[in-house]
């Protein structure tokens, strides 16, 4: 039992290693800023690939220092910290979205202004001159054409535009990008599912944490996770059982250098982009594959070789509905599929021919089982095989698979939004905005959100991310047999079926006659009515939520 004088003790030593890290973290911070400073002044004088070193040297310690002073603060106003977080967590949230927002759209603009810079500033014979351009070139721009006053700012603005004349720094960005990206949309699909399945089964789901409906439990969780121990089973093949996280993760954070968010914002272009698309998505089974067979553990065996007979089922089926899109198009690179259908919500592959409608329900069947989403969550099946193949993960590790489902859970709902639903295009014709497009910052983000910008990919990309967690929390589980027959013997027949009838659909009809226009204003028209009818239910849900399902899923817990 303690004794008054034994918990003193442990608030003593808590303060006293508090007291410590503020000290540490504060001391590793000022270090950080002197190497900082001292990089970027050599950055400003020297150039080439020195300069470009040690630029992006002092980029990084400039970094490590603002985290080391940021965590030394959080730690020595921990207590009024929390409290504040407590009551105004919401409005935080809602800042560091449109920061996001904001800071995504800063790059693009600046990569603008540099393009621009490297064809105003001119050699002795008045030619434009080639990037890279010098520090001293880009400040005397800013001092006289720019109007900016001062010498300092002129050369902090002038390194960073420097910097950013270089492939390799825009590509360093750009990864950065997609990895916090990628972490967000893994954080919120959790908190989102467990949100979903609450309200599917009459609760609440969590309430707690961070104020707003527990709106930072992703957070807390994944936080919880690193500090858990690494269990490793003796019996188990250790590289492999360590590398399969590693196996699964990586192919799904690749997906995203090749999804184009836009026309403008994609990290490659690529030309055969839907085939690397596909090769990432089969390279991630390889993941489930080593985690099963490595872990020592025959439900963990069993989940893996349920996933390789579901890989082989539904590939098949899923690449010829993907031939669909192709063929109508005729292009396999990801920009060119979604620039075709800038003209409104009529001109969306998915309701060009009844074919292709089928091949987008054939597609959305097959990313199910490719995700291992219910009704096709057989590798996992909690109820059978305890967690499947990540049965004797924990911790970080086990985190990477989550991580890996809902990153690959959003990368196929923008694949099917690109390739069938209007890419990054609103229902409205991109052409009423037009004139916009090239205007000022205001105007352009205004188009952004009525015409043509990431937020209706990232949009529309949720709402089949949603549709997969409601499936899920709806369906029952199949046999593995039935997942069988259903891709071998129903999908595969009826996407050959498709694909011919598309094959011929191209041949004989031409774009612009009567039937092409009545086929495309039918499907288009039943395709408004499936989503008026989804958003219906969810109206009438919300709405009659007392009657349905008693007072349970809308009264909140004491202290939530």
């Amino acid at each position: 039992m303690s004794t008054p004088d034994s918990c003193d003790r442990r608030v003593f030593q808590a303060e006293d290693r508090a007291t410590r890290a503020v000290r540490g973290f504060t001391l590793l911070g000022a270090i950080f800023v002197l190497v900082c400073a001292i990089l970027a002044f050599g950055a400003t004088r020297v150039s080439g690939v020195a300069g470009l070193l040690a630029g992006l040297l002092a980029a990084g310690a400039g970094g490590l220092a603002g985290a080391s002073l940021l965590i030394a603060l959080a730690v020595r106003f921990r207590e009024p910290l929390g409290r504040l977080l407590a009551r105004v967590a919401f409005p935080i949230f809602m800042v560091a979205v449109v920061a996001t927002v904001f800071f995504a759209w800063v790059p693009a603009l600046l990569y603008e202004e540099v393009d621009r810079l490297a064809g105003s500033v001119s050699t002795a014979s008045g030619e434009p001159r080639q990037m890279p351009l010098g520090v001293a070139e880009i400040r005397s721009y800013l001092l006289g054409s720019c109007g900016v006053g001062s010498a300092w700012v002129a050369t902090l603005v002038a390194s960073l535009l420097w910097l950013l004349q270089f492939g390799l720094v825009r590509d360093l960005i750009t990864v950065t990008g997609i990895v916090v990206f990628v972490s967000l949309v893994a954080m919120f699909g959790i908190w989102w599912e467990r949100k979903v399945a609450g309200r599917i089964q009459s609760r609440l789901g969590p309430m707690r944490v961070g104020g707003w409906h527990g709106w930072a439990q992703s957070l807390a969780d994944g936080l919880k996770l690193l500090q858990k121990e690494d269990i490793f089973l003796s019996g188990a093949d250790r590289p492999l059982f360590y590398l399969a996280p590693y196996v699964a993760f990586v192919p799904a954070l690749s997906l995203f250098s090749v999804l184009p968010f836009s026309a403008a914002w994609v990290c490659r272009d690529l030309e055969i982009g839907l085939i690397f698309i596909l090769a990432l998505l089969a390279l991630g089974v390889l993941g489930v594959l080593l985690a099963g067979w490595s872990s020592n553990n025959k439900w963990s065996l069993l989940g893996s070789m349920r996933e390789a007979c579901q890989m082989i089922s539904y590939e098949i089926p899923l690449g010829f509905s993907l031939l669909v899109p192709v063929m109508s198009v005729g292009s396999l690179r990801l920009t060119t599929l979604g620039e075709v259908q800038a003209n409104g919500f009529t001109s969306w592959v998915a309701f060009a021919s009844p074919f292709t409608l089928a091949a987008a329900v054939i597609f959305f069947i097959g990313t199910l089982a490719s995700c291992k989403r219910a009704p096709f969550d057989l590798p996992e099946a909690e109820s059978e095989l305890v967690a499947g193949y990540h049965t004797e993960y924990s911790g970080f590790r086990w985190a990477l698979f989550f991580f890996a489902e809902y990153a690959e859970m959003f990368a196929v709902g923008a694949l099917a939004t690109i390739l069938f639903f209007g890419a990054w295009y609103s229902p409205l014709p991109a052409a009423w905005g037009a004139a916009w497009e090239r205007g000022p910052i205001w105007q352009r983000a205004l188009h952004g959100i009525l015409f043509s910008g990431p937020l209706w990919l990232i949009g529309k990309s949720l709402f089949f991310v949603y549709l997969q967690m409601w499936l899920r929390w709806t369906l029952p589980r199949v046999r593995l047999d039935q997942v069988m027959f259903a891709c071998v013997q129903v999908l595969l027949p009826l996407a050959l079926m498709v694909l011919a009838g598309n094959s011929f659909w191209q041949l004989w009809v031409l774009p612009q006659s009567g039937l092409a226009r009545l086929a495309n204003l039918v499907c288009a028209v039943l395709g408004a009515l499936v989503l008026v009818a989804m958003l219906a239910i969810i109206v009438y849900a919300r709405v009659n939520r007392r009657r349905l399902v008693g007072s349970l899923v809308v009264e909140h817990l004491p202290g939530a």
